[in-house]
């Protein structure tokens, strides 16, 4: 149950903080420099894929060895690791291979990817924590 409660609150908070990132930086960031590559639709089912799997990941090699060393700051340093880990192997890739990938969109996000998975990790650990002390895991 810890797993999975765990996962549901990283997942809320990811998701939250993904749409008002997505939603700013889309036409200030994403836009002027790919908007001539970028789809008219999303490919909903690879977008699907790295929204499940990327908390599953992150639960299972951030939160849950943070939450057996009792330590919040292993939760959100881990989780801010493995998302700039993750992040960097795509915006890296980018960078390094395509000619309208930018080093701004790289950097933020870089910095993006590190920030959103540590604090979306360290919530879960809030979230696993204080569901321990009001008994419900």
């Amino acid at each position: 149950m810890t797993f999975i409660a765990g996962y549901l609150v990283f997942l809320l908070v990811f998701g939250v903080i993904d749409v008002i990132w997505l939603s700013v930086m889309a036409g200030a960031l994403y836009r002027p420099a790919l908007g001539h590559v970028l789809l008219e639709k999303i490919r909903w089912a690879p977008a699907l894929l790295f929204y499940f799997a990327f908390p599953a990941l992150l639960i299972h090699f951030a939160l849950m060895p943070a939450l057996q060393a009792g330590s919040a700051m292993a939760a959100f340093r881990d989780g801010a690791l493995l998302g700039l880990l993750a992040y960097g192997t795509y915006d890296l890739t980018n960078y390094a291979t395509l000619r309208p990938w930018t080093l701004k969109i790289t950097i933020a996000d870089l910095v993006y990817g590190g920030v959103v998975a540590g604090a979306s990790t360290l919530a879960a650990y809030v979230g696993v924590v204080t569901m321990r002390g009001w008994g419900w895991l």
